[in-house]
């Protein structure tokens, strides 16, 4: 009997914690916690003590699949790879590389995103390339890199248990990132102060000091309101504002015009309330603020992050530990997909693919010239193979047939291309549509790095080999690079060697390597030096822009709101027991134990109001679509809003979410649409 443990990073959420695979003769048949892991400390949450479950699912994707006759028959990997290739090079030929979009993963390894990238502007010639941070925190990076020069998490998932107030807006942190929710209750033993404000009951609500209920959308106006209360008491950290920002003045005159009052009639959270909030913030000694999806998914996302980007500096609560701004990342890479590139308006290290000095030095490492212009994001690329502009797509690991809004437009544009590729590990709902499916390595079954929401590179390892002919994600892009191209540049041994190449050519990464990681040191980014330990918290001394900038932002309303016809609000989300769209935490037994379905959470009043009884049958409509689910009434939803997780691909959410666009971020609307809800027997 051959056992053994490989110490590996979790593949679900953003907090990358550390875990043991346990492997026995070749399968893996357990996970076991790291008591020395900075983030898990030898506690797990119940996807992650789970984690090992869906790896050797009788469902995985085992060989190549091209589509015959209308049907994905088992294919070998030459055939798959070389009509991979030649259609690929067919339409960039026949019409244009820009005709041709790609979609890389928050799922995959640093490794893997990079490569990606790099295919898309070297290979194919084209800056369409995204991947699903765009649905989540994209509005992340526009708006702090706006403010501050950098768009990530200001400080350390360990500085959350001393920070002495916490501020939590839109994340239910307990179920979404348990590992950080403890240390939330943590600081909070120690006597912080916590403040949450959320439209929704969460976990973390019962525990807080003040919790705020604003109407969804409303989240400009709210923190407007927190800075009038700030200025107007003199709360603000004036030697801050002075010593290293610009923009205040705008800034203030503004927010003279959020009064609590106008506040309350706007978000609905009470003038009182909203006061007492604002100076127990002000007045801390260290106040860090975490957010998520709540905040960004809007269509005006960018100013949500901007506004609260202006509520620290105000109070001069960044360059501390226990302080800053911390996006909390939803997926276990999404931080490193976009710190690789896969983005359409950035190579690796967010530098720009317009800036002529970083195409040119791109140009000289890859041997080739590269595309000037922004590309598209991913609900670009859909409106645009809708339209007949792009004509095929590579999709890997994504399943925007279940994550992305207005989910019947989605079918519609990926039918209509001529060429779809879906490389993954499950056959998804969008893999189901594809011309040729690729089969993938999962994250036990290959080497590299993920990148978690506090900017920390941590190491990927192997423990069992891929089922039957699956492979690795980066064999297979180099694979497809080398039948498209000269396969000079796509010859690599190992994860490793594309890690030297990113530090090359990546500054914030230039200290970053496999063999430091194995070390066991902990390196968080900007690391631009071999010597170099990381920056456990960003902005000590000064702003990367230099002066942390203000944005003077008035509320803008969400860009549909209920009326007679559809007279409520939905928020969509997830819940603790799974992840995503679902294709590995539904192959889990006690997570779909827990929550084996979708639900709607509808207010009492509500549903009294709609004669409808808990667990009845419903129909959720939109503009867009419709979906039956059961009601679960609860109060953690208010008068006017209901709340579908998004997992359930039976009972999509995205079926009836807005695909309406922030305009700086590109990032659709999820967290509001109006809908209509209806007994199904009154159909």
């Amino acid at each position: 009997m051959n056992c053994d443990y490989v110490l590996t990073t979790c593949p679900f959420c953003g907090c990358g914690c550390g875990f043991y695979l346990s492997t026995v003769n070749g399968k893996v048949t357990g996970v076991e916690p790291c008591f020395t892991d900075r983030v898990s400390q030898g506690k797990l949450c119940i996807k992650g003590r789970r984690a090992h479950e869906f790896i050797h699912s009788p469902d995985r994707l085992t060989t190549p699949l091209v589509r015959r006759n209308g049907r994905l028959q088992a294919a070998s990997w030459a055939e798959a790879l070389d009509l991979v290739a030649d259609e690929l090079a067919r339409i960039r030929n026949v019409y244009s590389p820009d005709a041709i979009g790609l979609l890389s993963s928050a799922k995959c390894t640093n490794e893997e995103n990079y490569l990606m990238m790099k295919l898309a502007r070297a290979v194919i010639g084209t800056n369409n390339v995204d991947h699903c941070a765009r649905l989540c925190h994209a509005s992340t990076v526009a708006g702090l890199a706006a403010a501050f020069g950098s768009g990530a998490m200001t400080n350390s998932i360990p500085e959350v248990a001393d920070a002495k107030c916490i501020l939590i807006t839109g994340s239910n942190t307990i179920e979404q990132h348990p590992l950080i929710g403890s240390r939330v209750l943590e600081a909070k033993e120690k006597g912080a102060t916590l403040i949450v404000v959320d439209p929704r009951e969460t976990p973390l609500s019962a525990h807080a000091d003040y919790f705020l209920r604003q109407r969804p959308g409303t989240d400009v106006a709210w923190i407007n309101g927190f800075m009038h209360v700030i200025i107007r008491e003199g709360l603000h950290d004036q030697a801050f504002i002075d010593e290293r920002t610009e923009g205040f003045e705008a800034l203030r005159q503004v927010v003279a015009e959020y009064t609590p009052e106008r506040v309350a009639e706007i978000t609905g959270i009470p003038a009182e309330a909203l006061v007492q909030a604002a100076r127990a913030y002000a007045g801390a000694e260290s106040a860090m603020i975490l957010y998520s999806m709540g905040i960004t998914q809007h269509t005006t996302g960018t100013d949500n992050v901007k506004s609260v980007a202006n509520l620290a500096m105000l109070t001069g609560n960044l360059g501390r530990p226990g302080t800053g701004v911390n996006p909390l990342r939803g997926q276990n890479n999404v931080q490193g997909a976009c710190d690789m590139g896969a983005l359409p308006n950035v190579y690796s290290g967010y530098q720009r693919v317009t800036d002529a000095a970083a195409r040119e030095k791109f140009e000289r490492a890859w041997g080739c010239s590269l595309p000037g212009e922004v590309g598209l994001t991913v609900v670009e690329m859909m409106n645009a193979a809708a339209e007949g502009r792009v004509r095929a797509m590579y999709i890997m690991g994504e399943n925007p047939m279940v994550s992305d809004p207005d989910i019947q437009h989605v079918r519609e544009a990926l039918e209509a291309l001529e060429f779809l590729v879906v490389q993954d590990i499950f056959m998804s709902e969008t893999a189901a549509l594809a011309d040729v499916v690729l089969p993938g390595a999962c994250y036990a079954e290959k080497e590299g790095t993920f990148t978690n929401t506090d900017r920390t590179v941590l190491r990927v390892r192997k423990a069992v080999d891929p089922p039957g002919e699956a492979r690795p994600d980066w064999q297979i892009l180099c694979e497809v690079a080398g039948r498209l191209a000269s396969p000079a540049g796509w010859s690599y041994d190992a994860p490793r060697e594309i890690m030297a190449e990113i530090a090359r050519l990546t500054p914030s990464y230039g200290g970053i390597s496999h063999e430091r990681l194995d070390r066991g040191e902990v390196l968080a980014w900007p690391c631009p030096t071999p010597d170099s330990p990381g920056t456990p918290y960003l902005h000590k001394d000064r702003f990367v822009r230099g002066r942390g900038l203000f944005h003077a932002i008035h509320y803008r309303g969400s860009a549909e709101r209920p009326d007679e016809e559809y007279p409520f609000i939905l928020t969509t989300g997830r819940t603790m027991f799974h992840f995503h769209t679902g294709t590995m935490t539904r192959r889990i037994g006690l997570l779909n134990y827990e929550q084996p379905g979708a639900y709607v959470e509808i207010n009492p009043a509500d549903a009294e109001a709609l004669g409808v009884a808990n667990g009845e049958t419903v129909q959720v409509a939109s503009r867009r679509g419709a979906i039956e689910v059961a009601a679960l009434v609860s109060e953690r939803v208010p008068k006017g809003v209901v709340f579908i997780p998004f997992h359930f691909a039976e009972a999509a959410a995205n079926v009836l979410t807005n695909p309406a666009l922030d305009p700086d971020a590109k990032i659709p609307e999820l967290k509001v649409c109006a809908v209509q809800i209806a007994k199904r027997s009154a159909r």
